[in-house]
């Protein structure tokens, strides 16, 4: 029997494998079909992109017909902060997306929680839309979790979308309480952690384990699809051999400040690609050395030195991270471990 997630109250019973769409805007139109599809016909019916996803939206309308759209729900957002901005991203969603209608559309990120009759008159712009049959449920995306909670209990939301991976600790667990407590559907972004989990298996089994999170699985390749599918077919738990102490390695290894990948760091002005930068000790240690040592990284790593502190990054980053400091850290073991890279 397949694994399935009742998303709150919106009424929408998602497959367990649910698809997170934006890598597919790193991949041609025809590559991103044939992924698209073959989600499709492997029983994924749960996709959600944004419009901030540059082409991710114009790939999923190129994808589903309308005999397959009756059989999916899509979820998208807007990080607009005012009612014309958030009307125009929502036309354009529903035009890119060749649908007259959007399952879940989601404030995407924001600051504050928007609420009927504040001053920015975004909630009230899609309680609008919801009367004209063109979204059918509202939901709120975060990083932060003072924001999270407050969307959660304010009762306005349908469904809350906020990361959660087997490195989630214990108030992101609480979060995820509240909100089966307020029956708010729980979709979990990050999944692996943005790309610092390469136990794929460890992580399936560690969403069995919470069966009312819907996990958005980031993927481009069609071998990534197969995996998770394959995952629907014989299930990983956690008695399986090796997959609790791969779990527990990185719970240790990873322990305390981590980058996430997230992005709202940027853009800094020096240009440093802070998400590379903040985690690519990692990426050396789990990863191809080959690849991390690549020119193209060496050429991100050579722009840690032109820092200024400046500490933009900081007051953007929604995870409290000292990022000069994280990036130094990170360039240190990168340059030591390049060094003996060159020498092999």
């Amino acid at each position: 029997m397949r694994m399935t997630v009742k998303l709150g109250s919106t009424g929408i019973v998602a497959d367990k494998n649910g698809f997170g769409c934006l890598p597919i805007q790193r991949v041609d139109d025809a590559t991103a079909v044939k992924i698209l599809r073959g989600a499709y016909e492997g029983g994924v019916n749960y996709y959600d992109t944004a419009r901030g996803y540059t082409d991710s939206e114009h790939k999923l309308g190129l994808a589903f017909d309308k005999g397959m759209r009756e059989k999916i729900f899509i979820a998208t957002k807007s990080h607009a902060s005012t009612a014309e901005g958030l009307l125009a991203d929502l036309n354009t969603s529903l035009r890119e997306l060749n649908t007259d209608y959007i399952d879940v559309y989601q404030f995407h990120n924001l600051s504050f929680v928007p609420r009927p009759g504040d001053e920015s008159g975004i909630y009230d712009t899609l309680l609008e839309a919801k009367r004209q049959g063109k979204i059918r449920h509202i939901g709120l995306t975060s990083h932060r979790l003072p924001i999270a909670l407050e969307a959660v209990e304010s009762g306005l939301y349908e469904t809350l979308q906020f990361p959660f991976s087997y490195l989630s600790v214990g108030q992101d667990i609480a979060l995820v309480e509240r909100c089966y407590a307020n029956n708010v559907g729980f979709v979990a972004m990050k999944s692996l952690s943005g790309g610092l989990i390469s136990n794929a298996r460890g992580a399936w089994a560690f969403m069995a384990e919470h069966p009312g999170v819907l996990p958005i699985w980031g993927i481009q390749r069609m071998e990534e699809l197969e995996e998770f599918l394959g995952y629907q077919k014989n299930p990983p738990v956690m008695e399986e051999e090796g997959i609790r102490a791969g779990i527990e390695r990185d719970r240790k290894e990873l322990d305390g400040e981590f980058c996430r990948g997230c992005g709202y760091c940027k853009p800094c002005p020096m240009g440093i690609d802070i998400s590379w930068a903040a985690r690519i000790e990692w990426f050396v240690k789990r990863g191809v050395p080959g690849h991390a040592f690549s020119e193209e990284f060496q050429n991100i790593m050579s722009k840690v030195s032109d820092c200024v502190e400046c500490r933009q990054c900081v007051s953007r980053c929604p995870y409290g991270l000292d990022i000069p400091e994280l990036i130094k850290r990170h360039n240190a073991f990168y340059q030591e471990a390049l060094a003996g890279y060159r020498k092999l």
